[in-house]
């Protein structure tokens, strides 16, 4: 039986909003035509949807959505409208509100910073409502840039006094005292992805002045030994490069008034050979601490460019292809 068709009208206000709607060249039309079996035809300041009763409903909520958010000043880029065409295919049209209003820090450039992905804004309400976080996931997905914002706005807010940012410096073996020039020096090739996003959110102005006052600090997990950090956001990134000994002096360095955040990607630890992560560990370990959050994003949070998602699925798959013969071979060169 064919399905009747029916068609649903969009009104637009002016061409700034038809624009910001479309994008350039009406490319979002095709993206939506992509998506759902409607055709959509632009008439002046309206769209036409036309197609079966429930694709152009779903595609009507979802214009819907959009317009609001336009109409609150909310600059859409085509990535935040990819991800809503993929709520919308699951259902999902009215999250995208919830989503994009739920704004973090405005950077010194006026940027704002906000979750983009349902995954993203769990994770920023669980940074919002609990001391200890972990946030896990692949590369892309906006962990440890969302919890710098985070910690930018506690700082700015004055909910806490200072940052204090770290990673294993994994690729020197935490033996920092061989390489050449002063602390800095040696640290900052393993601190610069955490200098970059605070340039981004702070400015670089504001951020050196901010470390010039000891605001800021910004050190290698080595260093975090016999300390105690009261009001203070802590960060540890990279944390699945953590051995399970560093990751217990870790969360014991937490004082009164602070906040702690843990990142890492369990797919990508570097530890030598026979060392575990103290991040897998971890995750067994405190599990069932209800005052503890761990939030697991996915490859659907990936908010970096599109082929970004599709490079980590095909990671994925091929490591599931290739398991078996790999467990073969490991198991041929332990006999």
């Amino acid at each position: 039986m064919i399905e009747k068709q029916v068609e649903s009208k969009v009104f637009l206000q002016d061409t700034d909003e038809i624009f910001t709607l479309l994008g350039k060249f009406d490319e979002h039309i095709s993206l939506i035509e992509d998506n759902f079996a409607v055709r959509i035809i632009p008439r002046g300041n309206e769209l036409l949807i036309q197609g079966g009763k429930e694709e152009v409903e779903a595609v009507f909520t979802f214009l819907q959505e959009l317009l609001a958010l336009i109409r609150k000043g909310h600059l859409l880029t085509t990535q935040e409208f990819l991800y809503g065409l993929k709520l919308a295919r699951r259902g999902e049209a009215q999250e995208i509100k919830n989503i994009f209003n739920d704004l973090v820090v405005v950077t010194e450039r006026g940027k704002h910073i906000l979750p983009k992905t349902l995954g993203q804004k769990k994770y920023v309400e669980s940074l919002r409502r609990h001391d200890i976080v972990f946030g896990i996931g692949p590369a892309g997905t906006g962990k440890t840039y969302l919890a710098l914002a985070m910690a930018v706005s506690a700082l700015k807010n004055k909910v806490v006094q200072r940052l204090v940012l770290t990673r294993p410096a994994v690729e020197a073996g935490e033996h920092l005292g061989f390489l050449p020039g002063d602390l800095q020096d040696k640290v900052d090739p393993y601190l610069r992805p955490l200098y970059d996003a605070l340039y981004d959110i702070m400015g670089v102005e504001n951020f050196l002045k901010n470390r010039e006052k000891g605001i800021i600090e910004v050190a290698p997990l080595a260093y975090m030994r016999g300390r105690t950090l009261d009001d203070s956001f802590i960060i540890l990134d990279e944390a699945q490069n953590t051995t399970s000994e560093q990751m217990k002096m870790f969360l014991t360095r937490m004082g009164f008034g602070s906040k702690v955040v843990v990142t890492g990607d369990i797919t990508q630890v570097d530890l030598p050979r026979g060392k575990y992560s103290g991040l897998l560990e971890v995750m067994e370990i405190l599990k069932k601490v209800k005052e503890i959050s761990f939030v697991y994003l996915t490859d659907d949070d990936v908010v970096r460019h599109t082929l970004v998602q599709k490079i980590i699925q095909a990671y994925e798959q091929y490591s599931k292809e290739s398991r078996p013969e790999q467990d073969f071979q490991n198991a041929e060169r332990r006999n």
